[in-house]
């Protein structure tokens, strides 16, 4: 049986390993996550160096090994250089990679996990700096999704009526509760902060939430919450959002995504309610909501903040 394959893969994480190697977590079409060695690529003028870098796509062959496997050989597919010309842009993609190491499995063949990716990252590639945090939230909904936990917008997560945005009334707000899976109308909130401080959902908590499965892309996310310390994460509370924050996460699931840079007045969308702040709060929200389900922090989001202060309120 030959120890060694060929395969399509993306680095998402490259660290030092010894004086000279590399110790890559890639994303491949044929294997999922691999766990692999890049021999000499910290060497100058090593075959491997560039193509070791996080966010290239190479052609590889690689050969297996008892603990990790030996990247032999490796042809670049693609790069993302305009990522690199701005630290918002690489933020950005190293938060949207956080998320896919949070749903990928080893020894599976993710190939949709893998070009809804590199889809994304083509965005944030070509993205003009208006529109990074917009580009960015709309990557998080898509991976959720994926994964089978995006929260849902459209409806009200407990009496399942449609829920449509008034953006002329001021005082228009729904909750959005990352325990119950989206949105909340008013009147059903007291409900939703009494159960997520009750005995039995305090265990589940701690316990393991849920369980979900997406057959359709081969994505098995059955997951057991961290116990960071042993203590269990934080559970958060329903947040209020306003009509103009629905309105841009019930557009998150589409294709298509209108931007900050848009002229103002396009559709239902005031050019006020495209601005960077409003797409801020939006990331929060799905930050909160991702943390929750996946239970383990994103780490890139600090350094995001500092690329796009805003006030929000805290977890």
């Amino acid at each position: 049986m030959s120890r060694s394959y060929k395969a399509t893969g993306i680095n998402l994480k490259a660290i030092p390993m010894g004086e000279t190697d590399r110790l890559l977590t890639i994303l491949t079409v044929e294997q999922g996550i691999i766990r692999a060695i890049a021999p000499g690529a910290r060497k100058h003028k090593s075959r491997l160096g560039g193509r070791s870098g996080q966010f290239v796509i190479n052609e590889l062959l690689v050969i297996q090994g008892r603990q990790l496997d030996k990247v032999v050989q490796a042809e670049t597919v693609r790069s993302f250089p305009g990522l690199a010309t701005h630290l918002a842009k690489l933020t950005a993609s190293q938060y949207l990679a956080e998320l896919v190491l949070c749903q990928a499995l080893g020894g599976q063949p993710q190939e949709a996990l893998f070009a809804l990716f590199v889809e994304h990252l083509e965005r944030l590639d070509q993205a003009a700096m208006g529109g990074v945090m917009a580009s960015l939230c709309q990557g998080i909904f898509h991976l959720l999704a994926l994964a089978g936990v995006a929260p849902e917008v459209q409806r009200c997560c407990v009496s399942q009526t449609p829920i449509v945005p008034d953006l002329m009334a001021t005082d228009w707000h729904v909750g959005f509760s990352a325990i119950a899976g989206g949105i909340i109308q008013g009147q059903h909130l007291p409900n939703t902060v009494a159960e997520s401080h009750s005995p039995r959902h305090r265990l589940r908590t701690a316990q393991g939430r849920y369980s979900f499965n997406s057959s359709d892309n081969g994505l098995n996310t059955s997951h057991r919450p961290q116990r960071r310390g042993g203590i269990p994460q934080t559970v958060p509370g329903p947040t209020p959002i306003t009509a103009a924050e629905l309105a841009l996460l019930q557009r998150l699931g589409q294709p298509e995504l209108l931007m900050v840079q848009e002229t103002p007045g396009v559709g239902d969308f005031p050019g006020s309610l495209l601005s960077q702040p409003l797409w801020s709060r939006i990331e929060h929200l799905l930050r909160q909501y991702a943390q929750y389900h996946f239970d383990r922090p994103i780490r890139s989001a600090a350094l995001l903040e500092a690329c796009f202060p805003v006030t929000v309120a805290p977890e």
